[in-house]
């Protein structure tokens, strides 16, 4: 079906609200290794792989909490610029999925409104957006330094009143139980992409309206059910 055609059929949704990373960004493992880093700069333990990548999505303050839960409140800081540095050593190096610009495009095109709820800091997601040219692809976005981060209803419900949307009309899409959860709470609908950072099973068990394996999936679903 063409961009031109599929705008002649009702939507089920109006707004697609995507995680940033491991949904649009191939970014998980540099996140988890420069969490695991920080931690081995401060001398506490590594998190296993499993357990750095379960935190992607959560707020960073609550990520490292979980990470690293015998560290003095008042070292958190440290741990944080550790994470910082880590990580921005590698943020230039960080992709798009194959085919997400296209994706996007074509989602603009057929008239969704496309927005983004991540736990990135405003910062950090406009350095992002800078990077792969897509500061003008979303129409809101919200992030994890501007209100309650996932898996609280906080960003879809500000998400949803920004764009006059009800919960009904708005699908959430992630790949960690945080962003569904973060669906749930907020009463919305929620998509779930297996190529990030949790894994599947444990996206099953929220019931998300579909799984997908790929960028490719994910566009073939919305333009079949969207």
């Amino acid at each position: 079906m063409t961009a031109a055609a599929a705008l002649s059929y009702p939507r089920r949704f109006e707004l697609l609200v995507f995680d940033w990373d491991g949904t649009l960004v191939d970014s998980t493992a540099i996140i988890a290794t420069a969490i695991q880093r920080a931690c081995c700069d401060l001398g506490l333990p590594a998190p296993a792989d499993v357990a750095a990548r379960f935190v992607i999505g959560l707020g960073l303050a609550d990520a490292l909490r979980q990470v690293a839960p015998t560290l003095s409140p008042e070292d958190y800081p440290r741990l944080t610029e550790r994470y910082r540095e880590h990580y921005l050593a590698r943020d230039a190096d960080i992709p798009l999925f194959p085919g997400a610009r296209e994706m996007l495009d074509e989602l603009d095109a057929r008239g969704f409104l496309l927005a983004v709820a991540t736990g990135k800091s405003r910062v950090g997601l406009a350095r992002a957006l800078a990077h792969q040219g897509l500061e003008h692809r979303f129409v809101a976005s919200r992030c994890a330094d501007e209100g309650f981060p996932k898996p609280h209803p906080d960003m879809l419900l500000t998400l949803m009143q920004r764009c006059g949307v009800e919960p009904s009309q708005t699908l959430m899409i992630g790949d960690t139980s945080h962003d569904l959860e973060l669906a749930r709470n907020a009463g919305a609908s929620a998509l779930a992409v297996t190529y990030g950072a949790h894994a599947a099973d444990g996206l099953a068990a929220l019931s998300p309206l579909a799984m997908v394996s790929s960028i490719a999936e994910l566009s073939a679903w919305l333009e079949t059910n969207g």
